[in-house]
Formats: structure tokens, C-alpha cells, sequence
């Protein structure tokens, strides 16, 4: 890990040649900033570009009040992290440690600039995005959190920050500092909350209020039209929004929870071509939404589509709270979920012991218990080893005979050979039980008829798909399970077209699909060329 630091903390001090600085100096302006002066705050825009000429520079972390660790910049450097990109709102305070004068660049005249000089873009992304690896590697968060150990409500935000990459720690209820913490901000110290600064509380937080305050919801407008909007923020609709960035096109991307999707919570990728020792899929998807915003795609998240419908030859996606976003084009990437379980309880413990991901953040509310995964695919083995690594023991729950059908050999081979995971067969949860979280479940033996109990604080639910096309409002055909017929089968000229014109559909919700995340990125990266032939017969090119 200290070599990972170390790596990631140079790359966050890399400074600009002087080629760059003088390119940054014909659209820029100087401006001077006296001692103790804020030129960032936590939440603030990030709407301008600043490169460090004279003077020094504090980075603060606003829980503690103080400068970070590394947190003292001076000349040669420059300010910012990759929130920069999108416009989001800065995660920490940066304040004029001495007198400073900074080379001050408009962010739209900056990412110009970037994309007309690719070794400069290069550069400043890689630094941002090193900044913000490096804090949540480190620990040097912007927000905390009380009692996720013990309100479900905490836990949601927990893994929306988790998955969006939103620094943030966590911090248990009647602890000294979870103490130290409420008293500073009025609090009852037994009571979970959000903690922004060093005296401010998030009011009513949800992730949605959490978005917003760190920029990560584009503001959206009915008045504005897209070149494309694309539902759905997981490999497939990430690959589409890299391609049509890359294209010129005005794209949007929305996502109802974080970018990545489902893709974006398995714990580790190794069938992935380029990643021998395997990767994330939260980093791959990261990865790939930074090069998105790179070429001027917007996100935004978290956005729920509820319905759909052609307006003069314009579509309108109505979404969760009302709001409506317009497009030329529509890409359906809303991929699927995995199925809910008709079992006592089940719902009373959903986001508090019951999960449909296995990433950190998780692992954490279960290390050194015993942990159950239910399901035979890719996604539940990948779950299971790496659950193995801090818990107790692992329970994998396969309804069939065996994996032979279900899952990648190799992934199998590992599974039975892991002495911290036992495989039931013919096996499935029958009830759930718990005081406000999970506390034990009941698992039935379909081989034996018999019953047996497992004390656990953790389920892991990775069973069955089921398409996310209800909000698609009848406007294409679906097959009888619900994925979207594309090609032949609807007499569209495109693989990827629907039985509408306009209307594309990529990745796991598209009928008869490759469920792997590399088909995915197959499917996001060819269909912007079929939708920009689609705007160009019918004259909607912008």
C-alpha cells in the first residue's frame, strides 16, 4: 500500500512544463489572493482553472479543519481534482496559505484548450484523478458518517459514495470521536448523520441531496435538446458516451444509482482484455466516465427514467422527480437487475444485511462472520472470493446440481478449492431474521427437505435478471421476458436498432445479448456510429 501512496502521490505533484504554462498564460489571467483567503470551498464550483505562480496554497480537510498531509501546493503546481471535469463541486477547501498570485483559466476555455493540446489533457487528468485516488486510498476524507453500522438509511449513502467515488468515512456511534464530531455540530451524539465540515450536518440526507451537493447531478433543462441521450450509466452506456464525447455529439448519460451499474459493483474483472491481474469494476467504469467528461460527455446521477414518448420528432424522457430531459436519439443501456426474493423478511432487510453488491464498503459490516452469496453465475463467484478474504466463512447457495452450466471454470476451479467457502446445492434462503438489521437466516436443503439456521449479519443476492424496460412506455417491442428486440428481428438495418427509429439498444437489455461486461463496451463503442448516420438522414445533426 505505501507503495501505491507513493506512486499516487507523485503523480498528484506533477507540475506543468513551461510549453503549458505559457499556453495556460495567452487564456488566462493573473490573480492575486491574500493570506488566509478561500479560493476553493467544500460544495463550491469548480469553475475555473489554477495554476500556482507565486506563493503557497493549502489543501483543507473540512472535518478537521486543517491541512491535509500532503495538503501545502506552491508554485508550479495547480489546484483542482477530476470533478473539475464535469463542473462538480471541489471536496475540499483550498485556501491562500501566504500571499499568491495564480494563473486563473475559465473551466470551459480550459477544457478547450485540453482537447486541442492532448498532452496537456493527459497530464491535468492524471493528476486529478491521482488526487482523488489518493484520497480515498489514504483515508483523507471530506465526509463523514455516523452510524452506518446501524441505520440503513447511512448504508445507502454509504455505497452511493462508495460507488461514485465520493471520499467519504465512515465513523461508529458512541465512539470518542463520533462524540468529538456531534458535539462540534450540535448533535445527538446517538443519533446517525452526514458531516460535511467541521461544524455542518447534511440536513434530510439522501443520496440525491448528497449528489448535489457535490456536483455529480448535471442540472438538466427541458428547453435543451441532446444529440443523444443514453439511460443508463453501465459499461455499455459508458462506452456509448466515450464515443459520441468523442464524436462531437452533445450526449447525456443518466443513471438511477452510480455510474458502472451493475458491472460497476463486482469486486474484481479478470476475463477482461488489457488487465492480466484483473480490475475492478468500479475502477474500469471510473476509468471510462472520466474519459466520457473528457470529450464533453455529461453525467447524471442519481436519475430514474420513468417513462418515454416522441414529441414533433424529439423524444421526452420523463424521469423519477418529474423533470424531463429532450434528445434527437435515445440509447437504452439500463442493463438489468438482479431479482428480489419472494421470502419472510426479506424486504425488512434490504441495505441491512440483505445486498446486491460485494464491494468494500459492504465487506466491512461482515468480517470475520459467516456470509451467505446466493446464485451459480460469474457475479456471485467474484462476490464469493472476494468476500472470502475477510470473512469468516463463505456460503454459496446454488438452487441446481452444480456450477458447470453457471459459471467460468476458472472461477469454479477457485471455489472448490477455497477452503473458506462451502458450495450448498440444491440449495435457497427461506427466511430472515433480526432487530432492525440481519441477524440470522434460514436455509432450506431441497436435497434433504431440511431446514438449518446460520447466524449471519450478510446476504448476498445475485440471482436471475430482470430487464430494466418498463420506463421504455411500450414505444419498442420487447420480447417475453422484457429485453429489447434489435435488429432483424424488427426489421431495423442496425443491430442495435429497435423497432423505432431513433431508439437504440446496447448492452445486457438488448434480447439475446452476450452478458459479459467486454460485449458490452463492444456494444456502447459501435452503436454511436449507427445513431450519427440515424441524425443524419434525418437531418438532426446539430
Amino acid at each position: 500500500m505505501e507503495s501505491l501512496a507513493d506512486d499516487l502521490a507523485a503523480l498528484a505533484r506533477q507540475k506543468l512544463s513551461p510549453r503549458q504554462v505559457r499556453a495556460i498564460e495567452k487564456i488566462g489571467e493573473e490573480v492575486a489572493y491574500g493570506a488566509g483567503e478561500k479560493i476553493f470551498e467544500v460544495g463550491g464550483p469548480q469553475d475555473y482553472f489554477h495554476y500556482i505562480k507565486a506563493g503557497t496554497i493549502d489543501v483543507i480537510n473540512p472535518v478537521t479543519n486543517r491541512p491535509f498531509p500532503f495538503g501545502t501546493m506552491g508554485p508550479g503546481e495547480f489546484i483542482g481534482e477530476i470533478d473539475f471535469l464535469s463542473g462538480g463541486g471541489a471536496q475540499v477547501d483550498i485556501i491562500a496559505a501566504t500571499d499568491a498570485r495564480l494563473i486563473s483559466v475559465p473551466r470551459l476555455k480550459m477544457l478547450d484548450l485540453m482537447s486541442r493540446d492532448p498532452e496537456l489533457g493527459d497530464l491535468v487528468i492524471t493528476v486529478f484523478a491521482a488526487r482523488r485516488r489518493y484520497m480515498i486510498e489514504n483515508n483523507l476524507l471530506g465526509m463523514t458518517l455516523l452510524g452506518g453500522e446501524a441505520d440503513r438509511d447511512i448504508r445507502r449513502i454509504a455505497d452511493f459514495a462508495n460507488r461514485n467515488r465520493i471520499p467519504a468515512r465512515q465513523v461508529a456511534l458512541g465512539s470518542p470521536e463520533a462524540a468529538d464530531i456531534a458535539a462540534k455540530c450540535d448533535l445527538d451524539p446517538a443519533h446517525p448523520a452526514v458531516i460535511l465540515g467541521p461544524s455542518t450536518a447534511l440536513a434530510n440526507p439522501t443520496p440525491r441531496a448528497v449528489a448535489a451537493y457535490f456536483g455529480l447531478d448535471a442540472t438538466l433543462s427541458a428547453e435543451r435538446i441532446y444529440d443523444v441521450l443514453i439511460v443508463g450509466g453501465g459499461p455499455a452506456g459508458i462506452a456509448a458516451g466515450v464515443y459520441a464525447g468523442a464524436e462531437g455529439m452533445k450526449a447525456l448519460v443518466i443513471e438511477d444509482l452510480a455510474i458502472g451499474g451493475q458491472a460497476g459493483s463486482s469486486s474484481r474483472i479478470e476475463n477482461y482484455m488489457g488487465f492480466p491481474t484483473g480490475i475492478s469494476g468500479a475502477d474500469l467504469c471510473w476509468r471510462g466516465e472520466v474519459q466520457a467528461v473528457k470529450f464533453g460527455t455529461r453525467f447524471a446521477v442519481p436519475r430514474r427514467a420513468m417513462s418515454l414518448a416522441e414529441d414533433k420528432g424529439e423524444f421526452r424522457v420523463t424521469l423519477e422527480d418529474g423533470e424531463a430531459v429532450r434528445a434527437r436519439s435515445i440509447v437504452v443501456a439500463t442493463g438489468v437487475q438482479y431479482r428480489k426474493l419472494a421470502i419472510d423478511g426479506y424486504e425488512d432487510f434490504e441495505g441491512a444485511g440483505i445486498y446486491y453488491a460485494a464491494t468494500d464498503l459492504e465487506a466491512r459490516y461482515c468480517k470475520d462472520c459467516d456470509v451467505v452469496v446466493i446464485g451459480g453465475g460469474n457475479s456471485a463467484g467474484q462476490a464469493a472470493m472476494f468476500l472470502s478474504r475477510s470473512a469468516h466463512h463463505v456460503h454459496v447457495l446454488i438452487r441446481g446440481t452444480s456450477l458447470a452450466s453457471s459459471m467460468s471454470d476458472y472461477l469454479r476451479n477457485r471455489l472448490e478449492n477455497d477452503p473458506a467457502i462451502t458450495l450448498h446445492t440444491q440449495s435457497q434462503l427461506a427466511a430472515c431474521q433480526g432487530d432492525g438489521t440481519l441477524e440470522c437466516v434460514t436455509i432450506h436443503d431441497r436435497g434433504s427437505g431440511k431446514d438449518w439456521r446460520l447466524e449471519t449479519p450478510a446476504v448476498f443476492v445475485m440471482v436471475g435478471a430482470a430487464p430494466n424496460t418498463a420506463w421504455l412506455s411500450g414505444c419498442v417491442e420487447l420480447d417475453d421476458k422484457g429485453f429489447v428486440k434489435t435488429g432483424p428481428d424488427v426489421g431495423a438495418a442496425s443491430a442495435y436498432g429497435t423497432s423505432h427509429p431513433g431508439i437504440f439498444a446496447v448492452g445486457d437489455v438488448r434480447a439475446g445479448s452476450v452478458k459479459r461486461v467486454a460485449s458490452a463496451v463492444g456494444d456502447g463503442s459501435v452503436v454511436i456510429s449507427r445513431v450519427w448516420s440515424y441524425l443524419q438522414e434525418a437531418g438532426k445533426e446539430s
